[in-house]
């Protein structure tokens, strides 16, 4: 049985270590807002509001309603409505991701944050809403806790119940972890040596995995 470009596991951990990358990346130069992890954002949000700095509380508001956009747009896309346009609408997202991070890494510092982390939150929000799965097993690639929990679940019955399939599945879950992990920490160093233009660097690997599309169908 042949796996889909966008259900492969090497496709997710391309993905996974982007997303990783590009958390650590506005984090550390735009402002401590998070790309991606929305629970962050809205912790950190709270936190603002309880020491009333309203400002600080608003640059988390702008990502997190992009997020929810960007939600209802991947669904957009799943439906017959977009058939007729956009023919891959998975292309499309993992395209329209690349453009977004080509264009943020000219974005110069002196800039509002908010230029950068809003099409950011966007293009996560259709990455989420497009890809789910690994083959049949369930993940997240822009976020770690819900792949922490099916990782410990698959661990507890693969050495517990002997559950071969599930010891399979715990090795899945460990790669997309630690490929997030893996992406946060080139993230950081990388963003704190190059500044902006260290967003090519996860836009060059959502790149190659584009690029799987077209290798897997020759």
């Amino acid at each position: 049985m042949t796996t889909q470009t966008s259900t492969s596991l090497r496709f997710a951990l391309l993905l996974t270590v982007a997303s990783g990358f590009l958390d650590a990346y506005t984090y550390v130069s735009r402002g401590g807002v998070f790309a991606n992890a929305q629970t962050g954002n809205v912790i950190l949000m709270g936190i603002d509001l309880s020491d009333r700095h309203w400002h600080a509380a608003l640059a988390h508001v702008w990502p997190i309603l992009a997020f929810v956009v960007g939600v209802a747009f991947a669904n957009l896309l799943k439906s017959s409505r977009a058939e007729r346009v956009v023919r891959y609408p998975i292309r499309f997202a993992v395209a329209a991701q690349i453009v977004v991070l080509v264009a943020v890494g000219l974005v110069p510092g002196s800039v509002p944050d908010a230029l950068v982390t809003v099409p950011i939150a966007f293009v996560a929000a259709m990455q989420i809403g497009l890809f789910r799965t690994v083959g049949t097993l369930s993940y997240i690639a822009i976020a770690t806790t819900g792949n922490l929990m099916r990782f410990t679940e698959a661990a507890y019955a693969g050495l517990v119940d002997r559950d071969r399939e599930s010891l399979r599945s715990t090795a899945v879950y460990a790669a997309i972890i630690g490929s997030f992990a893996a992406g946060a920490v080139i993230g950081a160093v990388c963003t704190r040596v190059l500044g902006g233009p260290a967003a090519w660097i996860p836009a060059a690997t959502l790149g190659i995995a584009l690029v799987l599309f077209f290798v897997d169908e020759r």
